[in-house]
Formats: C-alpha cells, sequence, structure tokens
C-alpha cells in the first residue's frame, strides 16, 4: 500500500499517530513506503541507504525477492496452523537450523524476547528436574539486554535504563556480573546457579565483543561446575558477525543458544536450539504458544538462511565490516571503534550520538544511538565496500556538525 493510494496526506497520517498510535518508539518522521536491497524509500520517494537493517533484521536486504516469493507461495497453502499439526516449513526449517550450527534440537518461539524467555524457563526447569526447587539462580552481564517481557528483562543488566524503570521489583533468582570479567562470574556464582546467560557481543550495551578468553573460560567454568552456558545470538547470529554464528567466531559451543531477528528475513520468528537432553525439560505442557513455527514465518526463514548460506554472506560481513570499521577511524571526535563483522559501534569523546542519529537521517543515512556517545550500525549483509565508504562520507558531515552544535 501507497501513502498516494490510502486517501490520506502524509500529514493526515501522523495526526492518526498522535491520536490512535501508542507508541513505544521514537521513529523517524517519514513513512517508509518501500525497501529494496540497501535502500528503504519514503512516502516522497526519497532513498534511504539502510545501515539500520530494521534493527539487526534485514539480513540479506530489504525487501530481498526470494523471501517475499516463499512467503507468498506459503501464503496459498497453509498461512495458519495449530500447534497440533506439523507443517512441512517447520520441519525442514528445524533441520535445517540444527545441521547448520550442529545443535541437537530446536524449538520456535515468535521473536527474540520469546526465545530467551523460553531459555531461562527451560534452564530452570532443569535444574529444579535435576537438582531440586531452589536450583534457579542465572547470572548475566551487567550492560547486556535480553528483551522487554519479564523474564528477559530480568535478566538484563541494565537496572536504570527506561527498559527497566517503573516496572520493579524484577523477577528474583539474576544477578549481574561485570561483562568480560571471567572471576567476577565466579563470585557471583552459588551452589543453585542453574545457568550463565551472556552475549557474545552486547549491542543495546553499547556494541563491546566478548573476549575469546572470557567465553572460553565461561566454557570451562560451565564444564567444571555442571553449570549450562546460555547465549543469546537473537542480534549477532546468522552471519552478522562474521560466521554463520558469533559462538562459531569464537570456538565456543553453548548448551543453548537464542536467535531471531535475522532467521525470519522480516518475518517474526524465533529459535532456541540446545541439546536433547535439556530439550527434555520441557514435557508436554511446560512451555506453549499459539503463533510458534507459524509455516509463513518458516517458509520465509528457509529462503532467508538459504540466501545468507548460498551467497556467502557471513564472509561479506567478516571482510566487508573490517574495512568499514577501519574507514569509521576517520571520523572527528572518534574514541573507539567496536564490534564483530557488520555489528559496529562508533564511540565518540563526545555526547552526540543522537544528534548524529538525527542528522544522518536528514542525510537519507539509517542508523541508531544506543549510548549518549555511541552510535551502532547493523547494515544488511549484503553491503559494500562503496556503500560504506558513502556511508562515512555522510557521518563525517554529520559528526562534524553535531560537534559544532554541541559547542555552540
Amino acid at each position: 500500500m501507497k501513502v498516494s493510494e490510502s486517501g490520506y496526506t502524509k500529514d493526515e497520517l501522523l495526526d492518526i499517530v498522535d491520536k490512535y498510535l501508542a507508541e513505544q518508539s521514537r521513529r523517524w518522521n517519514f513513512i517508509e513506503e518501500k525497501g529494496d536491497g540497501m535502500y528503504v524509500y519514503d512516502e516522497e520517494g526519497n532513498e534511504y541507504l539502510d545501515f539500520f537493517g530494521g534493527i539487526a533484521v534485514n539480513s540479506t536486504g530489504n525487501c530481498n525477492k526470494k523471501v517475499a516469493a516463499a512467503i507468498a507461495d506459503q501464503c496459498q497453502n497453509v498461512i495458519h496452523a495449530s500447534n497440533y499439526a506439523y507443517t512441512l516449513p517447520m520441519i525442514l526449517l528445524a533441520k535445517k537450523i540444527c545441521e547448520t550450527i550442529g545443535m541437537e534440537k530446536v524449538l520456535f518461539q515468535n521473536s527474540g524476547t520469546e526465545t530467551n524467555e523460553a531459555m531461562i524457563k527451560m534452564a530452570r526447569k532443569y535444574g529444579t528436574d535435576h537438582y531440586g526447587p531452589e536450583h534457579y539462580h542465572i547470572v548475566t552481564a551487567i550492560n547486556s539486554f535480553h528483551g522487554r517481557t519479564y523474564g528477559a528483562l530480568s535478566a538484563t543488566g541494565q537496572p536504570d535504563n527506561a527498559c527497566q524503570i517503573g516496572f520493579k521489583p524484577m523477577l528474583p533468582g539474576f544477578t549481574y556480573a561485570e561483562f568480560n570479567n571471567l572471576e567476577d562470574f565466579k563470585s557471583k556464582c552459588t551452589k543453585d546457579t542453574v545457568a550463565i546467560m551472556v552475549e557474545p557481543v552486547q549491542g543495546e550495551g553499547g556494541v563491546y565483543p566478548a573476549t575469546e578468553e572470557f567465553l572460553k573460560g565461561l566454557r570451562a567454568y560451565c564444564d567444571e561446575t555442571g553449570i549450562l552456558l546460555l547465549f543469546d545470538e537473537v542480534q549477532t547470529g546468522w552471519g552478522r558477525c562474521g560466521d554463520t554464528m558469533a559462538f562459531m567466531t569464537y570456538g565456543v559451543k553453548p548448551d543453548m543458544v537464542s536467535m531471531a531477528k535475522a532467521i525470519g528475513g522480516g518475518m517474526p520468528i524465533g529459535a532456541l536450539c540446545t541439546s536433547a537432553e535439556l530439550a527434555s525439560a520441557f514435557t508436554p505442557g511446560a512451555h506453549g504458544s499459539t503463533y510458534a513455527a507459524n509455516p509463513v514465518c518458516c517458509a520465509a526463514a528457509l529462503a532467508e538462511i538459504d540466501e545468507i548460506l548460498d551467497n556467502h554472506l557471513a564472509e561479506n560481513a567478516k571482510e566487508t565490516g573490517a574495512y568499514f570499521a577501519e574507514q569509521l577511524y576517520s571520523l572527528p571526535y572518534v574514541k573507539e571503534v567496536r564490534g564483530r563483522g557488520l555489528l559496529v559501534g562508533v564511540e565518540f569523546t563526545k555526547p552526540i550520538a543522537n544528534e548524529v542519529k538525527h542528522l544522518a537521517v536528514e542525510n537519507r543515512l539509517l542508523i541508531t544511538a544506543v549510548r549518549p556517545n555511541v552510535i551502532r550500525m547493523a547494515p544488511p549483509l549484503i553491503v559494500t565496500k562503496e556503500q560504506c565508504d558513502k556511508a562515512v562520507q555522510i557521518l563525517i558531515k554529520c559528526v562534524s556538525k553535531a560537534a559544532e552544535e554541541a559547542d555552540a
């Protein structure tokens, strides 16, 4: 549907937004009408270079044609089936995911936060079944982000962030430790600790990658103690960090791993992968979802994963991401460039990130800010070095202007 065909002007539509829409996000002041590869287009046909990727979702490009065709085809057959029925896309997707990343079982969900909820519940259920009802404690990282539903939110190590303010008390049984500090994680574990849960790269926390020493140390400690190691790869999975999964770049296999965002090609789907032993903690009735393994979403995910694998997009993320990070050091007021692959953060010496974000949109570049002094970029994995160069040139202008305004 196009704005020109809606019977409303842009201003009238934004008035409707003000009147009826309960906003959860601060949105851009345009209506996104079309997506195509590395670009999105507004209601006036203006073209924006997309280094946001729908928040790390559109990994094979906006409105990928093969994904769109898979969705259209599946909609001619089964759009929704109850969770009493098997569907072909669900079966094939389960096989594809498990065989690709070397896991035994997969549980489908509808989003990242739902998948992390399932991961927390499965770990606690396993702990209760094997060690008793007090064995539910989980250690997560300071500045982590795991979702906005209560379990995932309670696991999120940002007690002073807007995502938690006004929603307390959080669920009991979570303790936060310093990211990349193995000894602090060990010190926070108790006899009732069932799991340690971390992101290989903290995205919302400011784009901080885990060190190899830290993750390998956690794996060794968990093997020694019997504590489960859980990886939240909602944002880092499926090519984003330079390998199929970020855990592969570190050579550290978790006991459970959550994923969402990139696997659906824009459709809402999440997946929890684990071993057969841990998956058996969920007996019938222990967990469920009406929409999970939706056949349209599973068909989209099959096409999306094929596009990522067949076109070697993880390799492009690794190579182009390294090039992009190097070029970003040419920006003024840069303190540090962080990330892995095409999940990239730039920390400035001034608190100008929000203004840089707004100026970038005015200059037809889509990015976001995750801290007052940190911008984050997660472009589609099809991005070229030439498009990275264009983004850098726009950012040089935006950073310079934002700094001037901050000093005025």
